[in-house]
């Protein structure tokens, strides 16, 4: 796994260009696709085929529908907000990581009865961000965290340091990633 997952809006198929080669010039070879539009799956397609060195996964896969055309898109990981226990099971079967979004002492159960133990932590700020995590580690010290929403440069490296964080997921990646890019375009 990646250890920076940015999370990526695609409005347009277009953009994927754009948005994956930033991300690629500041050394983020990872892109979380939401399928929070209609050019979702097409922009998964799109950008496993035109960048196939990344690891491209779906996000913000919320039933079985969205997780079947992501995967038949090419996806390599399912996020989603919250838990479901069908998307789970699709991502057993295809043998796919499924990080699903679990806040709650009774969440991380369910994900660890169906034999999940990554899961999104989101949004990491309304949820007590570093301090609820810890403090949910200790009754489940085989889970790892991906905390999304919240994080950002001004507290990166707090979460970083702790060993129960597999990954940082962020739509802040992107905002970097385009703005450094235009900063050399036009400088």
């Amino acid at each position: 796994m990646e250890k920076f997952i940015p999370v990526v809006v695609i409005k347009e198929v277009g953009e994927t260009d754009r948005i994956l080669t930033a991300l690629k010039n500041i050394g983020i070879n990872c892109a979380e696709i939401t399928f929070r539009t209609d050019c979702a799956a097409e922009a998964i397609q799109y950008a496993c085929e035109k960048f196939p060195d990344m690891y491209i996964g779906a996000g913000t896969v919320i039933n079985q529908k969205q997780c079947i055309q992501a995967l038949k898109a090419g996806a390599k990981f399912i996020v989603s907000p919250g838990l479901s226990k069908e998307v789970a099971d699709i991502c057993r079967d295809a043998n796919t990581p499924y990080y699903p979004g679990c806040v709650t002492p009774t969440e991380i159960m369910q994900a660890l009865d169906l034999g999940i133990t990554t899961v999104k932590f989101f949004p990491a700020n309304v949820y007590g961000g570093l301090s609820a995590l810890k403090a949910l580690s200790a009754p489940f010290p085989q889970v790892k965290f991906i905390p999304t929403g919240g994080v950002d440069r001004s507290n990166i490296d707090e979460f970083l340091s702790f060993d129960k964080i597999a990954a940082i997921g962020g739509s802040f990646f992107v905002k970097e990633a385009l703005e450094k890019m235009e900063e050399k375009k036009n400088g």
